[in-house]
């Protein structure tokens, strides 16, 4: 199982980073151009959104491969959880149901990778 949490927060941190950076590295005008929700949202949210999801997916990874502060893992995982929990609710409330499925297999992902490491394969 040990060998399953790592794939899978592997596959978490690669997601949240990808999401991440490209809420960062475009500007607000060309985000806005491809997901409509940033158009609804605070100009900052999208930036901010990006931070956490960055921060997150290198709170998954690093503090267990460095061997420096390993309870990092599980709370950085539950963060991403919160992060997708307010996406999802969010895709509900504008009623983009589809695009709501990511969400959801992001945040399962992530509270896999949290229940694991907070639980019976903590570091």
């Amino acid at each position: 199982m040990d060998i399953v949490l790592w794939v899978v927060a592997g596959l978490v941190a690669a997601a949240f980073l990808f999401s991440g950076a490209f809420k960062l590295l475009l500007t607000h005008e060309k985000y806005v151009a491809s997901q409509s929700w940033a158009a609804d949202a605070p100009r900052w949210a999208p930036k901010a959104i990006g931070v956490l999801e960055v921060l997150g997916a290198i709170g998954v990874i690093l503090p267990a491969v460095v061997d420096v502060a390993p309870v990092l893992v599980p709370i950085a995982a539950t963060g991403l959880v919160l992060v997708m929990v307010g996406a999802v609710v969010m895709h509900v409330r504008r009623r983009e149901f589809s695009a709501s499925v990511p969400s959801v297999v992001l945040l399962v992902l992530a509270a896999m990778v949290a229940w694991g490491r907070f639980g019976p394969y903590a570091f």
